[in-house]
């Protein structure tokens, strides 16, 4: 085997092993968004952002505005259709784990089950939690595909199946956002000297983290 051999087999062992990092990399990060629009004749508007944790469990964002003072209770839902005048078609309460609706904090509780969001004298509101029974897959657990929901009234936490809380005022579905991950071929990543036609030299290129327009609220 000569030198240029043994260069070109490191060269594509390096590719390989880059590769691999760069798909458990993206695991790690896995991110859907929510664009809220107004239903039932509400003004609410918002957007939702789910970004699943290296540690386990998925980060929830979730700013509206243009809502009454107050707590409304804030649930996804099983099917991602917002299509119907009062948002009843995108179904009931995400429940794949069969428990009674309650608090998210709650041993058991709806996999959709978010709690309240609370808005101010402005009508706007922000919600952040961690949700341990979610995913950002279409998988069993997985919420990509279903809908968030904003309701009229505080949900109780207790009532069955939806705590109570009233019409929907907003509704958008949940779509896999692939735009956090950027992959780019530069010139010279490695310098290994002649490389034999077929193997591409690469980087992987890390984009800042995009700011949502909601950072007013």
């Amino acid at each position: 085997m000569t030198k240029r051999d043994v260069l070109a087999a490191g060269a594509a062992a390096l590719l390989i092993g880059f590769g691999a990092a760069a798909a458990v990399a993206a695991k790690d990060g896995d991110k859907a968004t929510a664009t809220i629009e107004s239903k039932s004749g509400s003004k609410v508007t918002g957007k939702a952002e789910f970004t699943e944790q290296a540690s386990g469990g998925t980060k929830v964002e979730i700013w509206i505005e243009n809502a009454t003072p107050g707590s409304h209770g804030l649930h996804l839902h099983e099917k991602g259709d917002c299509s119907a005048p009062d948002a009843t078609s995108a179904g009931a309460h995400f429940n794949a784990a069969g428990n009674p609706h309650a608090a998210p904090t709650d041993a058991k509780h709806h996999n959709g089950d978010l709690g309240n969001i609370e808005a101010d004298a402005s009508g706007t509101a922000r919600l952040a939690i961690d949700v341990s029974q979610i995913t950002v897959d279409t998988e069993s657990m997985g919420i990509v595909g279903r809908a968030v929901i904003v309701h009229e009234m505080a949900d109780d936490l207790q009532t069955q199946p939806s705590g109570n809380s009233g019409t929907r005022l907003a509704c958008g579905v949940i779509r896999a956002d692939h735009g956090g991950h950027s992959c780019a071929r530069p010139v010279g990543a490695l310098d290994l000297g002649p490389i034999p036609s077929g193997l591409l030299s690469f980087r992987i290129e890390a984009k800042p983290i995009r700011q949502p327009p909601w950072e007013r609220l």
